[in-house]
């Protein structure tokens, strides 16, 4: 498939923060549940989006910790509306070599919601085609934490020492270490804020922030976002000439 990106820049990891379901369905007069249900079918349009451009992995912020706070109601319908999603999308996505995987701390969620989750991750654990992380009750801060805390725990251990720990070896216990870094950020519904989500992988990552409310985010959008990050010089720390350098 030919696109405006250079084959070259296409991001590895792509990152989206699914904001504007509920202003989405404002404006429609409907309930803020109704633009969570529109909100699927651009998911399913990113998928395919990121197969068909060579994306490897993408990860998708579905339930922060902070969610919890919206009304019961709310939370709630979201809650079925996991358990509908994992019962009607995971064939297709085990049928396009999608491999599903839920990030966060998923002890907050009923058994039976639990139990889909795993059976998604054991199904399409084979696959390869596009790593797909669901982020579900989870948050940046969290996922700092829980690796210093791992990180404590092989100290008491014996197993080494607080001077062995640097970025890398903390790094080795965040969410998703195994996966390639994080490219592109995108944000939909207007807000230019990172709402505590993937803190420590977002260090070098290039934001892109967009007025499209999720239900409308489409695979031109996705376009969009990939040409704007094909344009820029990701230079960590170096200088322009440097990185020319490497290039030629």
């Amino acid at each position: 498939m030919t696109t405006s990106a250079d084959s070259a820049r296409i991001p590895r990891h792509i990152a989206i923060v699914m904001d504007g379901n509920g202003r989405w369905a404002k404006l429609r007069h409907r309930p803020r549940t109704f633009g969570h249900n529109a909100g699927r079918k651009a998911v399913r349009n990113v998928v395919e989006g990121c197969l068909r451009q060579g994306v490897k992995v993408l990860t998708l912020f579905a339930f922060s910790s902070e969610n919890w706070k919206r009304p019961e109601e709310e939370v709630g319908a979201l809650m079925e509306l996991f358990v509908r999603a994992l019962d009607k999308e995971v064939d297709e996505l085990h049928g396009n070599g999608v491999r599903i995987r839920f990030v966060g701390d998923l002890n907050a969620f009923d058994n039976g919601l639990r139990q889909r989750m795993t059976g998604a991750m054991a199904r399409t654990a084979g696959n390869d085609a596009l790593h797909l992380n669901i982020a579900v009750n989870y948050g940046g801060r969290w996922d700092i934490v829980q690796a210093a805390r791992k990180a404590a725990e092989a100290v008491a251990r014996g197993e080494l020492r607080a001077d062995d720990i640097d970025e890398k070896l903390l790094g080795h216990w965040m969410c998703l270490a195994e996966l390639p870094p994080l490219d592109l950020f995108i944000r939909t519904g207007g807000e230019c804020r990172v709402s505590n989500f993937l803190l420590w992988q977002l260090a070098y990552a290039e934001l892109h922030f967009t007025d499209t409310l999720w239900p409308d985010f489409d695979q031109a959008s996705l376009q969009h976002a990939i040409d704007d990050y094909a344009r820029r010089e990701r230079r960590y720390g170096k200088t322009g000439e440097q990185v020319a350098r490497q290039a030629n």
